[in-house]
């Protein structure tokens, strides 16, 4: 395919074989052209603002920022710079994050070089771009059912809270000016709700499903 002025991408990934290899794939394409590499995020951010790339791939897992992460502020800063997530991972959390930091594809690393192509020129459209496995890592995210809501009530949140600091039922019970024998109460109540057998459960299903901050 044939383009009077080629797609100009730009490469993130911290490792220097995987941006060579797609250097070298890009060059196999007339409408496709190499806009610049960075190793980590904070390169990628301030070769984007010299280079202002269509299309950048960027790795997920990275030293330092994530590709999520730099994702998000390439899209805030340069919101016409379409970003593809190239990665080794399909697990849903980080399909789900990549696309909401505004990534507009994700794809495996093991993609085919005519498909990597055409997600690119998708991209530039902007047409999104999901392989298989991210696919299917949402549709089952979204099938999922909803947490329980464990009926917790507003102090017994407070005391879970503490109870995931790390804290004991006397060092509770002086934060929240309530009496030890209170405090006791409350964490047998939201033991029974959770409907786990020890504190340390309790801390770790409160952390799990966000029952805390």
């Amino acid at each position: 395919m044939n383009h009077s002025i080629p797609i100009r991408v730009m490469l993130v990934d911290d490792h220097t074989m995987v941006r060579r290899g797609l250097a070298t794939f890009l060059e196999v394409f007339d409408d496709l052209e190499l806009a610049g590499q960075a190793a980590n995020g904070d390169e990628a951010i301030k070769l984007c603002a010299r280079v202002l790339p269509d299309v950048v791939l960027m790795d997920m897992v990275m030293p330092g920022m994530d590709g999520d992460t730099v994702t998000r502020l390439i899209r805030q800063q340069f919101p016409t710079v379409q970003i593809i997530a190239l990665s080794s991972f399909k697990e849903e959390q980080m399909v789900q994050r990549a696309l909401q930091a505004g990534a507009i594809g994700y794809l495996l690393k093991d993609v085919s070089a005519d498909e990597l192509a055409q997600a690119i020129r998708a991209a530039h459209a902007g047409r999104g771009t999901l392989s298989p496995e991210a696919a299917q890592a949402l549709i089952h995210a979204t099938n999922q059912p909803p947490p329980p809501a464990y009926n917790l009530t507003e102090r017994e949140r407070d005391v879970l809270a503490l109870m995931a600091e790390g804290l004991n039922n006397t060092e509770i019970a002086a934060k929240l000016v309530v009496s030890p024998s209170t405090i006791k109460s409350h964490v047998s109540h939201i033991l029974r709700k959770l409907d786990v057998a020890s504190r340390t459960e309790a801390a770790a299903l409160a952390v799990r499903q966000h029952l805390v901050d």
